[in-house]
């Protein structure tokens, strides 16, 4: 007998399994407002940021229209779309970014940690120069997100550990992936690149200090800032805190 592979699935899918479930059996019927996050996370006993989680997958598989600052909206029905299964609906998702920014944290801040030890002089003036090409930028654009690329790709070299920077490079890439860069399109401001680069220049200057703690702490609280703008007005999920 052939049985079926089980697969886990984490709360916001779990969550966009049920408003699924709620938009199929006409509960929210076409062009009608979904509850605010709020009152939904408060009704399913949950955090907001699974919340929006959950609505950004269904948002991508097509279920529900998000227009920012009016609210979240079941799209009208299709064919296609009424096969589809509450996993699939969130396939495009792959992972929480919640739990991106979270791991990012972790390891992050041990690599500035150690580029703050082990840098070079030619790296040294390599991240100052990054630094102020960042500051040049003041959209979130292509731009931007390439120095910004650089800036924390170029802090895993400065670790003189070259498995830690293609960690570095598969965290980054991820950052690309459609959960990530809808929660950006709908949540991020496109002005942000002015506070991310206050904490970008707070890194650098502790990493070119040699002051690992301080590296390790300002990167860690840059992340949060990140995770801050993502999912705005949810401390309850607030998952990256500062080290130590």
């Amino acid at each position: 007998m052939d049985l079926p592979n089980l697969k886990a699935e984490r709360l916001y899918q779990k969550i966009s399994t049920l408003l699924i479930g709620l938009i199929k059996d006409g509960t929210f019927g076409q062009g009608v407002a979904l509850p605010a996050e709020r009152e939904l996370a408060k009704q399913l006993g949950v955090g907001r940021s699974s919340v929006r989680e959950a609505l950004i997958a269904l948002e991508i598989a097509g279920w529900v229209e998000i227009r920012t600052g009016t609210g979240v909206f079941v799209r009208q029905p299709d064919e296609t779309r009424a096969q589809t299964t509450a996993a699939e609906a969130a396939a495009d998702a792959e992972f929480s970014a919640a739990d991106l920014l979270a791991a990012r944290a972790v390891i992050e801040g041990e690599i500035a940690a150690l580029a703050a030890k082990n840098g070079t002089d030619a790296q040294r003036e390599a991240l100052a120069r990054n630094i102020g090409m960042l500051e040049a930028q003041s959209v979130n654009n292509a731009a931007f997100l390439d120095e910004d690329k650089r800036f924390h790709l170029l802090i895993s070299e400065m670790t003189g550990n070259a498995v830690l920077t293609e960690v570095m490079t598969v965290l980054w890439n991820k950052r690309y992936s459609p959960m990530f860069t809808h929660l950006e399109t709908f949540y991020a401001d496109k002005h942000i690149p002015a506070a991310m680069n206050a904490d970008h220049r707070r890194i650098g200057e502790a990493i070119l200090n040699r002051d690992a703690r301080a590296a390790k702490n300002a990167m860690r609280a840059h992340l949060r800032h990140v995770h801050h703008k993502l999912f705005a007005d949810t401390p309850d999920e607030d998952a990256c805190k500062d080290a130590g």
